[in-house]
């Protein structure tokens, strides 16, 4: 499973990628809105941790633009913005979650874990390729 922080801070970012590579993901970093955008775009990562406030672009500004972009990888709002307008903004910008910091690893990774699950359940699971289609379910 592949993982995007975008975090801003170096330091913070560096912590979570080790901690998650500790996990067995695979983790890409992103430092400002832009990059975000471009590298979840690209790449289609399983899910994203998203901070707020961000360079060039808000998260909540990339995860809007994530949404309309027709993204459906898992966001989960990793942010400072603790109030009860900001978790009710980043929740209709598209997140599936938000967490304030500081967080507890533990529940980090449960709620990657939780969100994770629910990837298989609305994936299509026949595999196509040219005109050749395999449905592993039948």
């Amino acid at each position: 499973m592949r993982i995007l922080v975008v975090e801003d801070e170096a330091k913070l970012a560096r912590a979570i990628k080790k901690a998650l590579e500790l996990q067995k993901y695979a983790v890409d970093l992103a430092e400002d809105g832009q990059e975000a955008l471009d590298v979840a775009l690209s790449e289609a990562p399983d899910l994203i941790l998203l901070d707020a406030m961000l360079p060039k672009k808000d998260g909540f500004r990339v995860c809007r633009e994530l949404r309309q972009a027709g993204l459906h990888s898992p966001i989960l709002m990793l942010t400072a913005k603790g109030q009860i307008q900001d978790k009710i903004a980043g929740l209709d910008a598209g997140a599936d979650d938000y967490m304030v910091k500081p967080f507890s690893f533990e529940e980090l990774f449960a709620r990657i874990r939780a969100l994770l699950r629910r990837l298989g359940q609305d994936k299509d699971p026949v595999l196509r390729v040219a005109d050749l289609e395999l449905n592993p379910q039948t």
